[in-house]
């Protein structure tokens, strides 16, 4: 015997708070959410009901679940945002709440149609995130002293863009101007909630938001509570008539939905409600939109779109056998199979025509795969720094790797590999994707992963398509495919010289509310101009090119 200890366990009683763990998809580390039992009687229905609810700026997951108590007909799942305070709900605190969404739907079998969204001040802005972004995932959604956007309670200030440079820079940051998306509060009930006292949110955001969905809206409950500041007890949370707003909401069947109105930011984050996609956009990170419709007097789809490049319809799923037409913007589309069409159709824009296409390859941005940069680091990525550079930039990539995975660690919660370029096997792990630290010249895994790439950075020079612009103290910021993977995604933290390599240092990509576009190349002069000191930016094409993309170059 080399050792003797104790160890003491919690035992919980059925109608008790618990933790589940699970191993994150993100990046492959152990994360947790919590769980409000539901109450279990014995003659009453199963509990089929999930309530989601995100927590507040410094809470834990366990903290949030234990403020409410046990329903009969629902169990209550807390996600962490991978940190007390974490992510915003956004960025990877969005992926953390899906994930929880779909793990405890299948460990509590709950009905999918009973599906509902809920959250407190920072988890109030979750609850407007997630909701507006997913909107077919919920049944009603109720925020709870919630604010809106970064802007409008951060107080950002809103500068207008002078140039194409800051208009596809601030086009990045699309997906969480939580107002772009607000159409897609028709698909559920809202029920909104904030005390007329609160000194923390301002009861202002909740005031906006009943602004704005008055002009539109015709099932949501706004209530003030007089006198109530910013946490009033449990109340605040656990609001009776919040569960029973609820109770009276289901999502009804895909079949019976013949009208949908769906926007999204990025069909990388968000493509589809119910049985229409928006797989592809003709501006990158603008807002994308359909209203489509099925008349099924005419066995007919009519809809119009809004910077929308390519849609696909689930005829499967909408239950549709026989099919009369589809028009689009006014186009009579031909459809290649007549009136005995595939489970799944698509259809591509090109020059102001719609046509029906064949299914999009993976090498093709699409809900599988989008950008902008930061969508990267996803899908259990890998760090790898090089080791082919002078002593000062193999000592820089390692520290950055180590920095950057120290960074993820303390702001997500995460846990990443890192390796060296020498280490690294490009045909292993496919769907894993990776992060390079270094250029061309330094990193020996760029030739096997960013051969092929548009975009080149080496020593004194970054390429992108055709133009070159020179420097030793540029930094580059971009994202790719990677080769022969379905979904997983190449980033390169780079420079043209440790200058530039040492520029990426300022660059606070794991911040909620930072964003940068697919590619971003930035001088020395940008720490004392700001978007002035930037040579260029831009987003790929469809196709991942840059000819049929959208960059802007400073002149």
């Amino acid at each position: 015997v080399l050792d003797r200890g104790t160890v003491s366990l919690r035992i919980r009683k059925p109608e008790e708070q618990y933790k589940v763990t699970f191993r994150s998809e993100i990046d492959g580390s152990l994360q947790y959410y919590a769980v409000t039992p539901a109450l279990l009687t014995s003659n009453g229905p199963p509990a089929r009901a999930l309530f989601l609810s995100t927590h507040g700026a410094g809470v834990e997951a366990i903290g949030q679940a234990q403020a409410y108590a046990p329903k009969t007909w629902g169990y209550l799942a807390a996600p962490t945002n991978r940190r007390p305070y974490g992510f915003d709900w956004e960025d990877w605190g969005r992926m953390d709440g899906l994930e929880v969404l779909e793990l405890a739907r299948a460990r509590f079998k709950t009905d999918p149609a009973e599906t509902y969204l809920t959250g407190h001040s920072m988890g109030g802005h979750g609850a407007w995130q997630l909701g507006v972004t997913f909107p077919d995932h919920f049944a009603a959604v109720a925020p709870s002293a919630g604010w809106i956007s970064f802007r409008s309670y951060g107080g950002g200030r809103r500068v207008a863009a002078s140039n194409e440079i800051e208009r596809l820079l601030e086009r990045a940051g699309t997906p969480g101007e939580t107002l772009t998306l607000s159409s897609n509060y028709l698909h559920y009930g809202v029920y909104v909630l904030h005390g007329d006292a609160d000194d923390n949110v301002p009861v202002s955001e909740a005031r906006k938001m009943k602004d704005v969905l008055s002009g539109f809206h015709h099932d949501f409950i706004y209530h003030e509570q007089p006198g109530a500041g910013h946490w009033w007890g449990n109340a605040c949370v656990d609001w009776p008539p919040i569960f029973d707003f609820f109770a009276r909401h289901k999502i009804p069947e895909d079949q019976s939905i013949t009208h949908i109105q769906f926007a999204t930011a990025n069909p990388g984050i968000s493509a589809s409600s119910h049985w229409v996609t928006i797989e592809a956009q003709e501006e990158a990170l603008a807002r994308s939109a359909v209203d489509i419709l099925y008349d099924a007097g005419a066995r007919k789809f009519i809809g119009i779109t809004e910077n929308t490049a390519r849609l696909s319809l689930d005829l499967l799923k909408f239950g549709v056998s026989d099919l009369a037409g589809v028009e689009l913007d006014g186009q009579s589309i031909p459809l290649k199979n007549g009136s005995s069409p595939a489970p799944r159709l698509w259809f591509s824009r090109t020059a102001d025509k719609w046509t029906e296409s064949d299914a999009p390859g993976n090498d093709m941005k699409g809900p599988q795969r989008n950008g902008p940069f930061k969508e990267a680091f996803n899908h259990r990525m890998v760090f790898v720094y090089g080791t082919a550079g002078t002593p000062e930039e193999n000592a820089w990539s390692f520290a950055k790797a180590r920095f950057d995975a120290e960074m993820w660690y303390y702001r997500g919660n995460g846990a990443v590999d890192i390796e060296p370029d020498t280490a690294f096997g490009a045909l292993s792990e496919r769907e894993r994707s990776v992060v390079l630290y270094g250029n061309a010249n330094n990193n020996s895994a760029w030739k096997s992963l960013l051969a092929r790439s548009p975009v080149q950075v080496r020593h004194e020079a970054v390429q992108i398509g055709g133009r070159e612009i020179k420097g030793d103290d540029l930094a580059c910021l971009f994202c790719r495919p990677r080769p022969e993977s379905e979904s997983a995604m190449v980033a390169a933290v780079s420079g043209t010289g440790l200058a530039g390599l040492r520029l990426t240092e300022r660059l606070p990509y794991f911040m909620s509310g930072v964003a940068f576009p697919d590619c971003t190349v930035l001088s020395a002069e940008t720490l004392k101009t700001g978007s002035a000191g930037l040579p260029a930016c831009g987003f790929f094409g469809n196709d991942w090119s840059v000819e049929r993309g959208e960059f802007a170059w400073k002149e």
